[in-house]
C-alpha cells in the first residue's frame, strides 16, 4: 500500500527548517521538500531489480541557495525567461526583477524555489502524496496580483510520479510553473547523460538569441536539425555539432520545444528518456503545449550529488513541461495570463520502468 512520511531534512543558514515527505509506491519511492516544493529524490530499479538514485540533487540541501538552485524545485511564477524584465499591460509594462543579464529567470531572484511552502498530505489508498501551497502577494518580484499556488504530488504503484498545478489571483498577471527536476537514469553508474537516448513527441521548436530568448520568428520545424528528436537519439551523438543554437546554449540544449498537443489540457506524451545500459526509462506526459530541455551543459562540478559525485557537465537532464518563454510579448504563442475568476491548470506525470 502507498505510504507518505514526513522527517525533518535540515535546518538553513537562515534558520529555516526544512521537512522531507516520503512518498513510497511499489519499488519506487520519492522525496518532496517544503523548500521550494521540490522534488529532492527519486529511486527505482533497473533491470536487474537493483533500486538506485535517478534524480541529480545536491547532497547540501544548502547549496539550493547557490549552484544547486533549481534542482527539483517549483518554478515561479514564471518558467524560463521575460525579455528585458518587463510584462506588457494596457496602457505601458511593468518592471519585474531582472535577474539574468536584463531578463527575468524563473520568476526573479527570490522565486518559488527559495520559499517555504505550507504542506499537507493529499494521498489515497491508491496513490501516496502530499500538497504544497504558497501565496505569493501583488506586487512579489514585481508581477501583479495576489497568487495562490498550490503543487501536489502523488505517486502510485506503476511508477508514476504526478505533479498537479493549481493557481488563482486577484488581479490579471501571468503564471507559468513548472518543476525543474534533473535525471540521470544511470542510477550513479554514469557521470552524464551524453549516453542516454531522448525521444521528443515535438516536429517544431523555437529557436534562441544569444540571451536564449526565442527570435521573432515562428518555431521551426526540426527536420535537418539536432533538434530532430521524433525518434529516439542518444544525447552524445546529437549534441557532436557544431551547430549555432547548440553552440550558443552551452554546446548542448536548452530550448522549447512546441509538442503536437498543442496544450490540449489532456495529458498526453510529450518524451521518452532511456538509458540502455541499466534499461531504466523515463516517460514524460503533460497537458502543456511546450517542454524545454536542457541538458546541464554548465554544470561545473562546484558541489556533490546524493552518490556524493561532483555534478559535472552533462550530469543530468531537464524535462521541463511549461509554456513558451517570453510568451507575455508573443501573441503568437499559446497565452500564460490569468484572470480573477479563472483557475490556472497543469499536470505533468513522470513514469518510470524498464526496457525489455
Amino acid at each position: 500500500m502507498p505510504t507518505v512520511t514526513r522527517s525533518f531534512a535540515a535546518t538553513l543558514p537562515d534558520g529555516r527548517a526544512v521537512h522531507r515527505w516520503r512518498l513510497a509506491a511499489g519499488r519506487v519511492t520519492a522525496d518532496v521538500l517544503d523548500l521550494g516544493a521540490a522534488l529532492h529524490s527519486v529511486r527505482c530499479p533497473d533491470r536487474a531489480g537493483q533500486v538506485a538514485e535517478v534524480l541529480v540533487s545536491p547532497f547540501d540541501i544548502a547549496e539550493r541557495f547557490g549552484a544547486a538552485r533549481y534542482f527539483g524545485a517549483t518554478i515561479g511564477r514564471y518558467a524560463n525567461r521575460i525579455g528585458g524584465a518587463k510584462l506588457p499591460v494596457p496602457g505601458g509594462e511593468l518592471q519585474l526583477d531582472a535577474n539574468e543579464n536584463g531578463n527575468t529567470l524563473h520568476g526573479g531572484a527570490d522565486g518559488f524555489d527559495l520559499r517555504s511552502w505550507s504542506a499537507r498530505p493529499a494521498g489515497d489508498d491508491s496513490r501516496a502524496g502530499v500538497a504544497f501551497r504558497l501565496v505569493s502577494p501583488a506586487g512579489d518580484q514585481g508581477f501583479p496580483g495576489t497568487l495562490e499556488a498550490i503543487v501536489t504530488y502523488t505517486l502510485g504503484d506503476e511508477g508514476d510520479l504526478r505533479i498537479d498545478y493549481h493557481a488563482t489571483t486577484d488581479a490579471r498577471t501571468v503564471v507559468n510553473l513548472t518543476n525543474h527536476a534533473y535525471w540521470n537514469l544511470s542510477g550513479g553508474a554514469d557521470g552524464t547523460v551524453l549516453d542516454h537516448a531522448l525521444e521528443v513527441a515535438a516536429d517544431r521548436w523555437t529557436r534562441v538569441d544569444a540571451g536564449l530568448l526565442p527570435v521573432p520568428e515562428p518555431p521551426r520545424a526540426v527536420d535537418g536539425t539536432p533538434f530532430d528528436l521524433t525518434a529516439p537519439r542518444t544525447l552524445r551523438r546529437v549534441l557532436d555539432t557544431d551547430d549555432e543554437q547548440v553552440r550558443l546554449a552551452g554546446a548542448g540544449f536548452d530550448h522549447n520545444w512546441v509538442l503536437r498537443s498543442g496544450g490540449s489540457g489532456a495529458v498526453t506524451p510529450a518524451a521518452r528518456l532511456v538509458h540502455s545500459a541499466s534499461g531504466r526509462r523515463l516517460e514524460c506526459l503533460t497537458t502543456e503545449p511546450g517542454l524545454q530541455v536542457y541538458t546541464g551543459n554548465t554544470f561545473d562540478g562546484s558541489f556533490p550529488d546524493l552518490h556524493g559525485r561532483p555534478v559535472a557537465a552533462y550530469g543530468g537532464i531537464a524535462l521541463e513541461t511549461q509554456h513558451f518563454p517570453d510568451a507575455p510579448h508573443r501573441p503568437d504563442f499559446p497565452s500564460t495570463w490569468l484572470d480573477p475568476g479563472e483557475v490556472y491548470r497543469s499536470t505533468t506525470v513522470y513514469r518510470l520502468g524498464v526496457e525489455p
